[in-house]
């Protein structure tokens, strides 16, 4: 199997150092850069399958290499910040980032958000044909969601907001980008109206809507889908 290789862009030495070697135990090539204008080119030039962003570099901000890179590039963006205002998570998700991890941080998380981020590399506008979560089936081309061979019965928009979540599995959706996406760009701020509807689908489809293990809260972010079974 191909070494997967990773962008640490980071201008903080101690963690180049820890990062570095850290990964490589993982198996995975590392290519670094201490500057926002190193990592655009070396995204261009070095061809990584995933990056590791700091978001407060010492000649740009993180968001703009975030609105920089979407704008020719799907490949995965993870998030390594000591900023932890829930403001700087929301605007560097809903920039296109795919995950975030505050420091200080484990190696284990990380890693973990790794493989997540890099197994829906090439997959951001592909439907799963099948998915099971926790005992649920949700079929997106039939538009049938079941559990144990027995129909659960949504309501269209219940639907959608499932299979929003769906298509971004193992990934937080914010709260505006579930709104808008869902109910349109008038209801970018409605929160209540969202876990209005979160409570609703998790009492349909959770085996424990108390302790929900499909829809999984970010909290003052947005949700996260479970990853598939």
């Amino acid at each position: 199997m191909n070494q997967s290789r990773i962008l640490v862009v980071d201008d903080e030495p101690q963690i180049q150092r820890f990062l570095k070697p850290s990964l490589t135990a993982a198996g995975y090539e590392v290519v670094e850069a201490g500057t926002g204008a190193e990592a655009l080119k070396a995204v261009a030039t070095q061809a990584p399958d995933l990056v590791i962003l700091d978001l407060g570099l010492p000649d740009m901000d993180g968001k703009e290499i975030i609105a920089n890179l979407r704008g020719w590039s799907d490949i995965p963006i993870v998030i390594l910040s000591a900023r932890d205002r829930e403001s700087e998570k929301i605007a560097a998700l809903d920039l296109g980032a795919d995950d975030y991890v505050e420091k200080p941080f484990g190696i284990g998380e990380l890693t973990a958000r790794i493989r997540t981020a890099l197994r829906h590399r090439g997959r951001r506008d592909a439907i799963p044909t099948v998915m099971e979560v926790d005992g649920l089936t949700i079929d997106p081309i039939k538009r049938i969601v079941s559990r144990g061979g027995e129909l659960v019965h949504l309501t269209p928009k219940e639907y959608d907001l499932l299979l929003l979540l769906a298509r971004h599995t193992g990934r937080v959706v914010t709260h505006r980008t579930l709104l808008t996406t869902v109910w349109g760009p008038a209801h970018g701020d409605d929160l209540h109206y969202l876990r209005v509807f979160i409570g609703q689908l998790r009492q349909k489809i959770e085996q424990d809507p108390t302790q929900p293990r499909i829809v999984r809260t970010e909290p003052g972010v947005g949700y996260r889908m479970a990853e598939q079974e």
